[in-house]
C-alpha cells in the first residue's frame, strides 16, 4: 500500500498533476526566465530545492501550530528557505543569479510551493512530504528546461549557452551550436515565444495521455466482447 502511495505521488507531480502544464502554477516565471535552457535549469533547481524543504519542514513543525497562525508560518518558512537559496547562488553563482534577477527572489510567491505545503505537507507524514515536493519540482524543473530548450534552439539555434554561469568556466565547452548564428526566430526569445512554446508542450502532453488512453480502452472493449 505504502509503494502505491509513493508511486502515485511521483506520478502526479511529474506527469498527471504536473504544476507547469496541468495545473497552471507558477506560469510567472516559467515563462520569464525560459529564455535559455541554462536558465530554465538553474531556476528550476532553485525551486526544486526550496518546494522539497519547505514540505519537509513543515511536515515536521505542524502538530505544534495553532490553526490561526499556520499559513503566516509556512510563509515563513518558505521566505527562509528562498533567501538561503538566493545568498547561495549569489554567492557561489554569481552570473546566474544575475540572469534570474528577480524572479529568484520570487519564487516566495510560486504559488506551487504553498499550494504543496497546505494542500499535502500539513497532512502528511515527513517521508511522503518529501517525496511530494521533490516529484513537484522536478515536474517543473522538467518543464522549464523543455521550454527554455525548445526556445533557445528555435531562437538561436544553440542549446547550453551560459553553461558556465551554473558549471563553472568548463561549462563553455558544452555548448552546441545546432542552426547556423543568426538563423533563428527572434520570436521565439521574446514573451510571446514563451506563450507559443508552453502550448506547444501542453498540446504534446494532451496528445500523449490521449494517445495512452486509447489503447486501454481498446483492450477494455475487447474483453466485455462475448
Amino acid at each position: 500500500m505504502q509503494m502505491n502511495q509513493y508511486k502515485q505521488i511521483l506520478t502526479d507531480g511529474l506527469w498527471k498533476q504536473n504544476p507547469g502544464l496541468v495545473q497552471f502554477l507558477g506560469i510567472c516565471p516559467l515563462l520569464a526566465v525560459s529564455n535559455t535552457l541554462i536558465n530554465g535549469i538553474g531556476l528550476g533547481i532553485a525551486t526544486l530545492l526550496v518546494l522539497t524543504l519547505s514540505n519537509g519542514i513543515v511536515a515536521l513543525v505542524k502538530p505544534a501550530l495553532h490553526q490561526n497562525i499556520r499559513l503566516p508560518v509556512f510563509v515563513l518558512v518558505i521566505a527562509s528557505l528562498v533567501t538561503i537559496v538566493e545568498r547561495i547562488t549569489q554567492s557561489w553563482f554569481f552570473d546566474l543569479w544575475l540572469r534570474l534577477g528577480i524572479f529568484l527572489p520570487l519564487i516566495v510567491t510560486n504559488c506551487v510551493i504553498l499550494a504543496r505545503a497546505e494542500t499535502f505537507a500539513s497532512r502528511q507524514p515527513l517521508l511522503p512530504a518529501l517525496l511530494d515536493g521533490l516529484s513537484y519540482g522536478l515536474g517543473f524543473l522538467l518543464v522549464l528546461s523543455a521550454l527554455g530548450a525548445l526556445r533557445e534552439f528555435i531562437g538561436s539555434g544553440t542549446l547550453f549557452a551560459g553553461a558556465e554561469s551554473l558549471l563553472g568556466p568548463g561549462g563553455s565547452q558544452l555548448m552546441l551550436q545546432i542552426l547556423p548564428p543568426d538563423s533563428g526566430l527572434l520570436i521565439a526569445l521574446l514573451p510571446p515565444g514563451a506563450f507559443f512554446g508552453l502550448a506547444l508542450l501542453i498540446a504534446l502532453r494532451n496528445t500523449v495521455t490521449k494517445t495512452s488512453k486509447q489503447p486501454a480502452a481498446s483492450r477494455s472493449d475487447a474483453a466485455v466482447r462475448p
